[in-house]
């Protein structure tokens, strides 16, 4: 028995979309993480696909929408943004206890840590970055129209939007006194470049929410739950804040693929996303900070939320997330000079 499957009626709906499934299905958790929750579905000659669904136990409100996430994953299946084949979505919540959605399995290895840079040859590692880049020019050049994604979300005023956002749930969230946050929130607010145009985001773009293959190429795009429409350049900003570097001063997330040798630094990736798209990269000094500033008080909330549960091991890596939002606020007012 696998917490959050239900395994006979999940097989059910399953056979009745999937020409000859050969039953009984295998079914392992490959991602439990802080969101949704990722399964690989295995029938008994080896085929194999993804489930996703949200959390166990409390979802907040608007959160972890499976719809949404399908929806994206559909609109996008014609388009230039590598993402898995849906197989389909079950909104009945008898089934399953929740919604979910089910995606061909797309063969990759997600790169979090040192093991897993491995999987990537030392010669490989910089077109790492050009395929990333590359996957990112794809999203931000949907056309909206044509995807049904033109009502995906508000176009004007984005950073605005997520400045008021993440404040609002970081104060919601904190039990401490932390006034570098409003400070750096404040310095962002008053110097918001203008926004030029609206695109799809990604909303959460970085190096593990996409699959790579040993060759480097980014075989599919993942975890679509916060897309939305908005400013392009602040997704480019949030791959910068999550991209560590070998001379970080301290790794916000613990180790990274990417402070191992051969993967570019984030300067490359921004010269690289320029050249790709002709876009404008002069104002990413804030961008990054501002992703920086979000990060940090998406870290405090995740810490926040494994304090509060009840009898709930913290893991390892969130430990270290009180130092990160810190050091993440302070690496905002610095390069705000704020």
């Amino acid at each position: 028995m696998v917490k959050g499957i239900e395994e006979k009626p999940v097989t059910a709906w399953l056979a009745a979309r999937v020409d000859n499934l050969s039953s009984p299905l295998k079914f392992e958790l490959i991602t439990g993480g802080h969101s949704n929750l990722t399964y690989r579905v295995t029938d008994s000659e080896g085929r194999k696909w993804v489930l996703r669904r949200p959390p166990l136990g409390h979802v907040l409100a608007g959160a972890h929408d499976m719809v949404r996430e399908h929806r994206l994953l559909s609109s996008l299946a014609n388009s230039e943004v590598p993402v898995p084949s849906v197989v389909g979505l079950c909104t009945d919540a008898a089934i399953n206890g929740a919604d979910f959605y089910i995606t061909d399995f797309v063969e990759g290895h997600v790169l979090r840590d040192q093991n897993s840079a491995g999987e990537v040859p030392l010669a490989q590692r910089p077109v790492v970055g050009h395929e990333l880049v590359m996957a990112l020019a794809a999203i931000h050049s949907v056309d909206l129209e044509s995807t049904g994604l033109a009502d995906l979300g508000k176009r004007e005023d984005y950073v605005a939007r997520q400045l008021r956002t993440w404040l609002r749930q970081f104060n919601a969230m904190t039990s401490r006194d932390l006034p570098i946050i409003e400070r750096v929130h404040d310095a962002l607010a008053a110097d918001i470049p203008r926004q030029h145009e609206a695109t799809l985001i990604h909303g959460d773009f970085r190096l593990d929410n996409c699959l790579v293959t040993g060759e480097g190429e980014v075989a599919a795009v993942l975890d679509w739950e916060i897309s939305t429409l908005g400013d392009p350049l602040a997704d480019l900003g949030i791959l910068l804040a999550y991209w560590s570097e070998p001379n970080d001063n301290f790794l916000p997330l613990g180790d990274a693929a990417t402070i191992h040798e051969g993967f570019p630094g984030r300067q490359d990736l921004v010269a690289e996303y320029e050249r790709v798209t002709g876009r404008d990269t002069s104002d990413m000094d804030f961008f990054f900070a501002f992703a920086s500033w979000r990060l940090a008080c998406i870290l405090e909330g995740v810490h926040a939320r494994y304090v509060g549960g009840a009898n709930v091991e913290i893991p390892e890596e969130v430990e270290i997330f009180p130092h990160s939002v810190v050091h993440l606020a302070e690496r905002a007012a610095e390069i705000l000079d704020a």
